[in-house]
């Protein structure tokens, strides 16, 4: 590409840029006039109700006296509590994905004969089609390994005979399949960014039918393969715990939504894969690792609390960090009090931090989730409480697991794929309906001349009268 054509991209966008402000930008008022609920929320933060779904169940506040107020997080899948879930296969000394993803697809726990033959064709499915490392993966590497798994899934869609076959027990193959190659695609993704872009050695190694996928992924990524026990249960605990969340979340409503539309299986998981990757939704675990990198580099004592105080209300009041205002990892759209899965994974975080020699790192992780909601509530208004999420501590995990950042969102893809199956499936045997939400227009008719007699817009006064009349009608 030139660079006197470069520069004319950069001045014709550059202006046309703020022509599209101007003629998009609508008035935050109207929102509230015509009841419109932004961001399909209202204003006490519940979503607005879009379907039915028998998947999974949020709990973060409950009717006292008739009024309604937050309590401690629950998450329960298909009616089981996300505590007693956990503590069932960790009691156990077993691993929970292969468990839980049975658990999610087919609605019931599985009992010893059924998670023996589900976790055998989850293994034999960890199988991609003859060279398709080196035709597709190894070809044009990203720094995105999100978009790198996109493109991979897209692909795959190309070998299957019955791509667009949306019988029940087609589409459970296919989510099958992809839930099993996950790990493979963006690992191997990786490697081949790593490899290319960052001049490092390329290995490929082969996933073992007889591991667990937590095992599977710590062994592809490593150069030696090797993991302790412990590494690979907190992983497939952090696995089990991003598995499902449910069906309001952005990328299992964008499942729900592409689904609706009679799409083939592999469009709809790209489709989900293109929402996680935003830092609003999947992405906010790196943001929060960026953040509190940024705190030790800049507070002088980090064992002060007065000290991380202060800078946390600098970070508030955009002074510092990234000046976006946002204390990472702390608040969830649903939860006030506690997100149950953030009280779960830590007291693994910490015996990870004590195996990996971390611990101050984690008496810093520790003292900001306690003071955070504090000077969050001193500084801005809100409507109701903040708590750490989920993602507060997965990036410090990822981070002493040895994961580089750019796998931290495939991660959470490649749990989140068994809880965008499920809904597929549910979407399909239930609804059988496009999903089409209507928006409330505010346009002005105008009168069109010819490009000879152009200039300002005329408004074109009768046609717009004869709107506001229906408008007022509907």
């Amino acid at each position: 590409m030139s660079e006197n054509f470069e520069k004319m991209m950069e001045d014709f966008t550059s202006r046309y840029a703020d022509i599209c402000v101007n003629n998009n930008s609508i008035d935050g008022k109207l929102f509230e006039e015509f009841g419109v609920k932004r961001g399909l929320r209202d204003k006490n933060g519940r979503g607005v109700l879009s379907g039915i779904t028998n998947i999974s169940l949020i709990k973060a506040s409950e009717t006292v006296d008739g009024k309604l107020v937050p309590c401690d997080g629950q998450l329960f899948y298909r009616g089981y509590n996300i505590y007693d879930l956990t503590n069932g296969f960790l009691k156990d000394r077993r691993f929970g994905f292969e468990e839980t993803a049975y658990l999610l697809l087919f609605g019931n726990l599985p009992i010893q004969q059924e998670l023996d033959e589900f976790t055998a064709i989850l293994a034999k499915n960890r199988r991609l089609p003859t060279n398709f490392v080196r035709d597709v993966i190894m070809k044009a590497p990203s720094k995105d390994i999100m978009n790198s798994l996109t493109k991979s899934i897209l692909t795959l869609a190309s070998y299957d005979d019955k791509v667009s076959d949306l019988t029940l027990d087609n589409v459970l193959a296919q989510s099958l399949m992809l839930i099993s190659v996950f790990p493979m695609l963006a690992v191997y993704g990786y490697h081949a960014y790593n490899h290319y872009e960052r001049d490092e050695s390329f290995y490929i190694h082969r996933p073992s039918d007889e591991l667990s996928a937590a095992e599977n992924i710590l062994r592809m990524l490593r150069p030696d393969k090797s993991y302790t026990d412990l590494e690979a249960k907190v992983l497939d605990l952090a696995l089990v715990l991003h598995m499902e969340h449910g069906g309001g979340n952005n990328s299992t409503f964008t499942t729900r939504v592409v689904t609706s539309a009679g799409s083939d299986t592999y469009s709809v998981i790209a489709a989900a894969l293109s929402s996680l990757k935003g830092p609003k939704h999947g992405g906010a675990n790196i943001k929060v690792v960026e953040m509190m990198k940024d705190i030790t580099e800049n507070v002088g004592d980090v064992t002060d609390e007065d000290e991380v105080r202060a800078y946390l209300k600098k970070i508030l009041h955009r002074e510092a960090f990234d000046r976006r205002g946002l204390i990472y990892g702390m608040g969830h759209a649903v939860y006030s009090i506690s997100d149950p899965r953030a009280v779960v994974f830590k007291s693994f975080v910490e015996k990870l931090a004590n195996e990996k020699h971390h611990k101050k790192e984690f008496a810093l992780y520790s003292m900001i989730e306690r003071i955070a909601p504090q000077v969050i509530g001193e500084e801005c208004a809100i409507y109701k409480g903040v708590s750490a999420n989920v993602d507060f501590y997965s990036g410090f995990v990822y981070n002493m697991l040895g994961i580089p950042t750019e796998l931290f969102t495939p991660i959470f893809a490649m749990a989140r794929i068994v809880g965008w199956s499920a809904h597929r499936m549910e979407e399909l045997i239930n609804v059988d309906k496009i999903i089409r939400p209507a928006y409330q227009s505010i346009i002005h008719p105008k009168i069109y001349e010819s490009i000879k007699d152009r200039s300002t817009p005329k408004i074109n006064t009768q046609a717009e009268e004869q709107l506001k009349i229906s408008m007022k009608e509907k």
